[in-house]
C-alpha cells in the first residue's frame, strides 16, 4: 500500500485496490441468486469471471438481463461432485486466461426431505437426504480447492473464498444436515487456510463467509406461506432476532466478497465472516 503526503494513506490507491483488472475469479454454483450478484459484481470491477453450474443455462438468462461484459464471462457446466469434472472447467479457464487467482466456492444448499417437519420426523430421515446435502456443501467445497488450490499452489498465490453460513455458528432447527454441513465447512476453512500458507504459500489466502438469514429459492419453503405469501411462523421469529428487522439480499454480501478477494485484506486468512444483520450478536433480550 502506498502512503501519500505526511504518511497518510494515498486514497486513489485505496480505491484502485478493489479494481479486479485481469484478475480471473472462478465461482462454482455461479448460476445461483447470491453468487450470480456476486458473479455481475466482481465483471463489473474489471474481473474475468468463470461461472461453474450444473445449470448454467440460468446464468445465460442473466447474462440477457444483466448489462455484463460478455468478453470477460466463461459460462462452464461443471458437477463439485465430480472430479473429473472440475478438472475439465479449471482446464477451459487456464486455456483461455492463463491463470487463476480466485475461487468462490459457492456450489451448495439444503434439500427438504432432509428438513425435520411434520412428514419427516428426525428418525425418518432418509440417508441418501442427509448424504447428499452433506456431499453438495463439504465435498462440494473440497473437491474445488483441490483442483483450483493445486493452480494457486503453482503461481505460489490466490484466494479461496468458501460460503459458510450462521448455521453453522448455532444449528437452526429442522435443518440438521445442512447445520452440519456448514460447520464442516467453516472448519475447513480453517484449516485450509493453515495449511496453504505453511505448505505452499503464505500469499495463499483462504476465508468463508457466512450469510445470514436471505430469501432464496432453497429456503423460500421454510419463510413463506405459499398460499398467503406471508412469513411462517419461522420467518417471523428470524426477523424478530434479527436487529436490522430484514432478510439479507444478494447485493448485501458484495462489500465483504469483495474486500476478501481483494490485497485490502492481504493479511487476513482463516476468518469466517458473519453477515446477518446483527442476529449472532442477540441474545434475544
Amino acid at each position: 500500500m502506498k502512503h501519500g503526503k505526511d504518511g497518510i494513506v494515498d486514497l486513489d490507491e485505496l480505491i484502485s485496490q478493489y479494481d479486479l483488472n485481469n484478475r480471473v475469479v472462478a465461482v462454482t454454483g455461479g448460476a445461483g441468486v447470491l453468487c450470480g450478484e456476486m458473479v455481475c459484481a466482481l465483471a463489473g470491477c474489471n474481473a474475468n469471471v468463470a461461472v461453474i453450474d450444473r445449470e448454467p443455462e440460468e446464468f445465460e438468462r442473466l447474462m440477457n438481463d444483466a448489462d455484463l461484459p460478455a468478453e470477460r464471462i466463461m459460462i462452464l457446466d461443471g458437477d463439485v461432485l465430480d472430479r473429473g469434472s472440475v478438472e475439465r472447467t479449471a482446464r477451459e479457464i487456464l486455456n483461455e486466461w492463463g491463470k487463476i487467482d480466485c475461487l468462490i466456492n459457492g456450489a451448495g444448499g439444503n434439500d427438504p426431505d432432509a428438513t425435520t417437519g411434520e412428514a419427516n420426523t428426525f428418525f425418518e430421515l432418509p440417508e441418501e437426504a442427509i448424504r447428499f446435502v452433506s456431499d453438495l456443501n463439504l465435498l462440494g467445497t473440497i473437491i474445488p480447492s483441490q483442483v483450483f488450490g493445486k493452480s494457486m499452489a503453482w503461481q505460489n498465490e490466490g484466494v479461496i473464498l468458501n460460503i459458510s453460513s450462521m448455521n453453522a455458528f448455532r444449528p437452526l432447527t429442522r435443518i440438521p444436515a445442512y447445520s452440519a454441513a456448514k460447520a464442516a465447512v467453516s472448519n475447513f476453512t480453517q484449516w485450509l487456510a493453515v495449511h496453504m500458507a505453511q505448505e505452499y504459500s503464505p500469499n495463499i489466502r483462504v476465508n468463508a463467509i457466512a450469510p445470514g438469514f436471505f430469501l432464496t429459492e432453497q429456503n423460500r419453503f421454510l419463510l413463506t406461506d405459499e398460499e398467503t405469501g406471508e412469513w411462517t411462523s419461522r420467518g417471523q421469529r428470524i426477523l424478530d432476532h434479527t436487529p436490522m428487522g430484514r432478510f439479507g439480499t444478494a447485493e448485501d454480501l458484495l462489500g465483504a466478497v469483495l474486500w476478501l478477494l481483494s490485497p485490502l485484506s492481504q493479511f487476513v486468512t482463516g476468518i469466517v465472516l458473519p453477515i446477518d444483520g446483527g442476529f449472532s450478536a442477540y441474545s434475544g433480550v
